[in-house]
């Protein structure tokens, strides 16, 4: 059975360039870095990058995608940052307020402020 989510994995075709963005504009903890990966923290989840001149550079048509949490004033203070940095890929529509984005390799993500898992 499982109990937990151990990590998440994305591909990054540039290595640095998704370090940066993950540690400069999200805040999340490098712990890790080696020639073709990093392990970041993420609050409680780990976030490995993998260097892979594979991955795509636009966002996939499906709904998939990585929501991370913030808090209400950290989202007022950060939303002006990403929206210059990165492509939104969808407006929000939903309930409570949230920021869909796409990271340097993109990968979607949503940063829901406030909000609680129940």
């Amino acid at each position: 059975m499982i109990t937990g989510l151990n990590h998440v994995t994305l591909a990054a075709s540039d290595l640095e360039r998704s370090v940066a963005f993950y540690q400069g504009s999200l805040g999340a903890r490098l712990r890790a870095i080696w020639p073709d990966g990093a392990y970041l923290d993420a609050g409680t989840l780990w976030l490995c990058l993998s260097r892979d001149e594979q991955v795509r550079t636009g966002a996939h048509s499906d709904y998939s995608h990585i929501a991370f949490a913030i808090d209400e004033a950290a989202l007022d203070a950060l939303e002006p940052v990403l929206r210059a940095r990165c492509p939104v890929w969808k407006e929000n529509r939903s309930e409570g307020r949230s920021l869909y984005l796409l990271d340097p390799a993109g990968f979607r993500h949503v940063e829901p402020a406030g909000q609680d898992r129940a």
